[in-house]
C-alpha cells in the first residue's frame, strides 16, 4: 500500500524540487472522445489535481479521436502535456514501427507517469437471446461499432473462436447498441473500456442482460491480459466475468519539469481513493500495475514511487 506523503519531509522533497505553491501549474491533458469513459476520468483527475494541490496545478482535459492522435501529438507538444495509451503504442512510436513509420517525431521523450483503469472487453447479451457462451452467437445479431479498439478486438476474437461469417454484424455505431438491445433488435454488442463501463450499466437498467466469459483457452488465444469482473458489478450479472484487458497508462514527455511530474503523480495516488468512492472502475488500479508501462518513468514521477516504497521494475528506472 502507498503510504500518505502528507508529512513535513514530503513537502520539504516538493520545494526542493523547485514546485512553487504561489505558482499556478497549467497542464494539458489528452484524454478520448468526450462520450467516453476516459474522458470521464480525465475530469475527475482534473478536479483531483485541483484539489489536492489547492489549485496550483490546474489540467485542462482536451478530447481526442483516440490513443494513436494523443501519442502523435506526443511527438511535438511542448510544455505540460500528458496523455494516455496503452502501452504497446508508445512500444510502436519509439521504435518507429506501423502506424509510426514514417514519423520524424521525437518519441524517445516520451515518459511514464502512472497507470489508470484498463481497456477491458464487455461481450453483452440479452437474457432473451438465449447466449450463454461464444458458440450460441451463431446467426445472431450483433453490433461491435466502427473503428475503435473495441470493435478490432471483437472482430478479432470472433476469427479466433470460429465465428467469423457466422455472426451477423449489424453496421451500425456502437452509440445505438444500447437501445437496439433493449428494443430487442440486436441480440448483444461488444465495447471494450473501463468497468463498470456506462453504457453496460445502462444496458443493465431495466433489461435483464448476460455478460459472456472466456475460457483460459480463449484468453490465451487473445494474447491479452486476463481479467475478472467481480460478480455483482453489474445489476443481475451475479457471476465472475472472466474477459480480457488492455493496460492503459498516463504519459507525459521531457519538456515536463520534475516538480510537476513529482506533484501530478503524488496527488494522482493520493486521490485516487476519494475518485473510488464516485467511481468503482478506480478501485482496481494498483501500483503493481506499473510494470506495463513502456517508456521510462518521469524523474519526477520516479522519485515519487522510490519515497513511496513501491517497486518499479528495471526497465522503468
Amino acid at each position: 500500500m502507498i503510504r500518505s506523503l502528507l508529512s513535513g519531509a514530503a513537502a520539504c522533497a516538493i520545494l526542493a524540487f523547485g514546485f512553487s505553491a504561489q505558482a499556478e501549474t497549467r497542464v494539458t491533458y489528452k484524454s478520448a472522445k468526450s462520450t467516453s469513459s476516459y474522458y470521464q476520468m480525465a475530469v475527475q483527475i482534473s478536479e483531483a489535481m485541483k484539489s489536492g494541490t489547492d489549485g496550483d496545478i490546474i489540467v485542462t482535459v482536451e478530447e481526442s479521436q483516440g490513443s494513436v492522435q494523443n501519442v502523435k501529438e506526443a511527438g511535438n507538444r511542448q510544455g505540460n502535456y500528458v496523455f494516455t495509451t496503452p502501452p504497446v503504442l508508445v512500444k510502436l512510436a519509439q521504435g518507429g514501427k506501423k502506424m509510426f513509420e514514417n514519423d520524424s517525431a521525437d518519441y524517445g521523450k516520451i515518459r511514464s507517469l502512472f497507470v489508470i483503469p484498463s481497456l477491458t472487453m464487455h461481450f453483452v447479451v440479452s437474457e432473451g437471446s438465449e447466449v450463454a457462451e461464444f458458440s450460441d452467437l451463431d446467426g445472431k445479431d450483433f453490433v461491435i461499432g466502427k473503428g475503435s479498439f473495441g470493435a478490432r478486438e471483437a472482430a478479432k476474437y470472433f476469427g479466433m473462436f470460429g465465428l467469423e461469417g457466422k455472426v451477423n454484424l449489424v453496421d451500425a455505431e456502437l452509440n445505438s447498441a444500447v437501445p437496439a438491445l433493449k428494443n430487442g433488435q440486436v441480440d448483444g454488442f461488444a465495447t471494450a473500456g473501463s468497468y463498470p463501463a456506462p453504457n453496460v450499466i445502462e444496458a443493465a437498467a431495466g433489461s435483464k442482460i448476460r455478460l459472456l466469459s472466456l475460457s483460459d483457452e480463449q484468453v490465451a488465444q487473445t494474447k491479452r491480459t486476463p481479467l475478472v469482473i467481480p460478480a455483482g458489478t453489474y445489476p443481475g450479472v451475479d457471476y465472475d466475468v472472466t474477459t480480457t484487458s488492455l493496460p492503459v497508462g498516463a504519459y507525459t514527455t521531457t519538456a515536463m519539469d520534475d516538480a510537476t511530474a513529482y506533484a501530478l503523480t503524488k496527488t494522482y495516488w493520493e486521490g485516487k481513493a476519494k475518485m473510488g468512492g464516485a467511481n468503482p472502475w478506480w478501485n482496481g488500479v494498483a501500483p503493481e500495475m506499473l510494470s506495463s508501462m513502456a517508456a521510462k518513468l518521469h524523474p519526477g514521477a520516479l522519485k515519487y514511487y522510490m519515497e513511496a516504497g513501491v517497486q518499479v521494475a528495471d526497465h522503468l528506472k
